[in-house]
């Protein structure tokens, strides 16, 4: 199985603003996890071998793990024009959304894949806005995109790190894409092209 970014649901499943701290939402409140969240950064885009479905590529900091996340299109588009620098000559979605978070004085504190259910990854936008702090739902891909147009730091749940790690393992493609992961040199994951 692939490990993929989360879907879209219904409209009364689509990412909604809650509050942490706020009793009414305890959906929001952090899980136990056991651990401090690992900082991750993008090692590259690339395209399955074996589906062309876009894959985003974590790595920790020592680059020791890998975690690929296979991923949309269009959400591999909006991260692949960030990370090369491109302009677009009108503001994407993710654009669009720094600018609403700058006009709101709302600053992206980090981004948190905080679940792995079945094979779909979910993650969390932390923001620190005026009147507190808040976390928004999303699927992963969105949040490292809109993480890269605000510098905002990337960090996996070590519990979603062994659950990924554990389905990883169980598949022999996958197990293939760890090895080729551990052995690739940075300059042959190329560029991104749609």
């Amino acid at each position: 199985p692939r490990l993929l970014d989360a879907p879209r649901g219904p409209l009364q499943n689509r990412p909604t603003m809650t509050d942490p701290t706020d009793g009414d939402h305890p959906e929001a409140a952090a899980p136990d996890v056991g651990g401090e969240p690992v900082r991750m950064t993008i090692k590259g885009l690339m395209l399955d071998p074996s589906s062309n479905v876009p894959i985003v590529i974590l790595r920790d900091e020592p680059g020791t793990v890998f975690l690929p996340i296979w991923i949309g299109v269009f959400e591999a588009n909006a991260i692949a024009i960030q990370m090369e620098d491109l302009e677009p000559p009108r503001p994407m979605t993710h654009d669009l959304l720094r600018s609403v978070l700058e006009e709101l004085d709302t600053t992206v504190e980090e981004i948190l894949i905080s679940e792995l259910k079945g094979n779909t990854f979910f993650a969390q936008i932390h923001l620190r806005t005026a009147s507190g702090d808040k976390v928004i739902d999303s699927r992963p891909s969105d949040a490292i995109a809109l993480a890269l147009r605000t510098d905002a730091p990337i960090f996996v749940l070590p519990v979603v790190l062994e659950q990924a790690k554990a389905v990883e393992l169980a598949t022999t493609d996958e197990e293939r894409l760890r090895k080729w992961l551990e052995d690739v040199d940075p300059s042959e994951l190329g560029k991104y092209q749609m």
